[in-house]
């Protein structure tokens, strides 16, 4: 559909806009009719447009965004200038792909997958004891907020340093820090961490628009003050082993290992992690055209705490998606410093038992050690 807003006046334009983005984005889908993908392009001016394209999950994951970009471009590109579709035909089509897995993961081989996570997350916690600023709710609204965080070039060369070193890759290092900081905050000896997989594991796939991600739930063990060093080989140790067990869905995770289920937090894991590598595209230069993606605040959330991170020439940057029900935006912002003072302890001393690394800051630790035990007081002789 298309919609002309240049009748408003010119200073109602965006507001009608953004109204439009809401109510597109939250217009549910009819599972039963179709289709699962709607177009709808807003003129706000004579020379700027925004295209709203809404896709159900289940036909799309955050890979698939990136290449359902490039082919528009490409296909704008062309016939912008009266050229032929320039895109090849794709060698399998998700249809393909969706028989082969039901074919392929049954019997001994989804067996084997099944045992191995039902073995991975045997006695985990049920729940991580992170300290909120209130308590949680008996249902959770999904209401959500984010937090920017960015870790600089230099702390990022050390990471790649330290990866390097240990044969590790980003995402192992950073799960190792992230996993730390929530065992220091909790208590626990014990957190599972959940993480986003592509699930591409073959050339063919990379190409295609469909819904292929699955979600690993990560138990780390931190119970025997490791060293850096050691935890590193730990971590690096799961992911491999999880990455070998990846194709099962998490709900049939969920229902293997039959973890205590309630309204008030998310089964298995509570906090995720993820490091974007999907295809993507700050501004883009066609003929005639420039593009450039509408940013949208997030307002819910499916979890407690969610950090993802993006590679970039600035360094590491990225937001903390929390659960506005039990968390402060503060409370939030600190932990994103806590995070980076971790990891800069991990680079300074990789063989520094991990227990005794130090996050908080040097002000907060006086606030914390003397200034809370100020507590001196003359009594009587």
């Amino acid at each position: 559909t298309q919609e002309d807003l240049r009748a408003l006046p010119s200073d109602e334009r965006e507001s009608a806009a953004k109204t439009k983005v809401n109510e597109e984005a939250a217009r549910p889908f009819d599972f039963a009719t179709g289709p699962l993908i709607r177009g709808q392009l807003l003129q706000v001016e004579d020379d700027e447009h925004i295209l709203l394209i809404t896709q159900h999950h289940i036909i799309s994951d955050g890979w698939s965004i990136g290449i359902l970009l490039r082919e528009v471009v490409a296909l704008y590109s062309a016939f912008s200038q009266n050229e032929v579709n320039p895109l090849p035909p794709l060698a399998i089509q998700y249809a393909d792909y969706a028989a082969w897995q039901r074919e392929w993961l049954q019997g001994e081989v989804l067996q084997s997958q099944v045992d191995y996570w039902q073995a991975h997350l045997s006695g985990a916690p049920a729940l991580i004891e992170l300290p909120t600023d209130r308590p949680r709710p008996a249902m959770q609204s999904y209401q959500g907020d984010t937090v920017p965080v960015m870790f600089d070039n230099e702390l990022l060369s050390g990471l790649h340093d330290l990866s390097k070193r240990h044969g590790t890759t980003m995402f192992m290092t950073l799960l190792s820090g992230w996993s730390l900081l929530l065992s220091r905050l909790s208590g626990q000896d014990e957190v599972v961490v959940g993480t986003p997989v592509a699930n591409r594991n073959r050339q063919e796939l990379e190409p295609l628009i469909g819904f292929f991600v699955n979600t690993l739930a990560l138990k780390i063990d931190i119970a025997d003050a490791p060293s850096v060093s050691e935890l590193l080989g730990r971590v690096k140790a799961l992911t491999l082993s999880a990455f070998d067990n990846q194709e099962v869905p998490f709900e049939q995770v969920v229902e293997a290992v039959k973890p205590p289920r309630s309204l008030s937090h998310s089964p298995v894991f509570q906090v995720m992690l993820a490091l974007n590598n999907t295809p993507s595209e700050d501004a883009i230069e066609v003929p005639g055209l420039t593009m450039q993606p509408l940013t949208q605040k997030h307002s819910t959330t499916q979890f407690d705490m969610t950090l993802s991170l993006t590679e970039t020439e600035s360094g590491l940057v990225g937001s903390i998606e929390y659960a506005s029900d039990i968390y402060d935006r503060e409370t939030i912002a600190r932990y994103g410093v806590y995070l980076n003072n971790l990891l800069t302890s991990m680079v300074a001393d990789e063989q520094a038992p991990v227990n005794t690394l130090n996050f908080i800051p040097e002000a907060e630790r006086t606030q914390l050690i003397e200034t809370f035990n100020d507590t001196a007081q003359d009594y009587p002789q």
